[in-house]
């Protein structure tokens, strides 16, 4: 009875139709920043061995959705990290844009080293026999890393639209919840289509760029980037299809 008194004031927004509104756009927007991180889950744990990329995945996502509610509870952490602590370049600079400049230059970092071994993939050979032991804890590690700048982000966001504690958590875990359930055939997809990955990668890059530039307090409309993303999606689609229809013809004049 306790429990009920303790938590109805946290769910009191159920009988609120705008409340409902509120939810139903943070989860679709929660969802939508995380394809950007599902694109680098995907690539990363498609370098590991076959038999540890499902759990590379599942440890991955499960990781970083616990250590988003942890966020959520250092909510009022959180949103601090806006207020700036130093001016360089007449742009005052808080943590968070220090945090969004670290993770894009990993992530540019990540993009471009990805780039080299799919370019060059004897050299890549080479060096994952030195590293193969340590590769699923890396990944796992270079999923929390990434997640953590998306997920700050992401937070900060979130707080702009609702102030229900409530409404954060249930978009959290439901916007991770498709995460993992889209994991695994995102990332059998592009294991199967090579060229695939080389958009994804350049996806990546051009991801981690705006990062470095929203940091660096020019703000880039997330709208831009994913139309971008879908365009060239839908033109790799058209010649993946292209491309069967050639295999096909082929084929059947043999």
């Amino acid at each position: 009875m306790q429990l009920i008194e303790f938590l109805a004031p946290h769910f009191a927004f159920v009988s609120n139709p705008t409340a409902w509104i509120a939810l139903l756009t943070l989860v679709v927007l929660e969802i939508v920043l995380g394809i950007d991180n599902l694109i680098f889950i995907s690539i990363l744990t498609n370098k590991l061995p076959q038999a540890q990329r499902a759990r590379a995945r599942r440890l991955g996502i499960s990781a970083a959705l616990v250590m988003r509610l942890i966020l959520l509870a250092t909510i009022s952490i959180i949103v601090q990290l806006t207020t700036p602590v130093f001016t360089a370049f007449e742009h005052g600079f808080s943590w968070r844009d220090l945090i969004l400049i670290a993770g894009g230059l990993f992530l540019v970092w990540k993009a471009t080293k990805e780039i080299h071994h799919t370019v060059d993939p004897q050299d890549h050979q080479d060096t994952m026999v030195g590293t193969l032991q340590m590769s699923l804890a890396g990944a796992i590690f270079q999923i929390l890393l990434l997640d953590l700048v998306f997920s700050i982000d992401s937070i900060i966001t979130a707080v702009g639209m609702t102030d229900e504690i409530a409404i954060m958590y249930i978009a959290v875990i439901v916007a991770v919840s498709v995460m993992m359930l889209a994991a695994t055939p995102l990332a059998n997809f592009i294991a199967r289509n090579p060229s695939i990955v080389m958009l994804a990668l350049g996806f990546l890059l051009m991801i981690g760029m705006t990062l470095i530039a929203d940091g660096m307090g020019y703000h880039v409309p997330k709208g831009y980037i994913y139309a971008a993303m879908g365009f060239s999606a839908l033109v790799e689609g058209l010649n993946m299809l292209a491309r069967n229809r050639k295999k096909q013809r082929t084929d059947g004049g043999h």
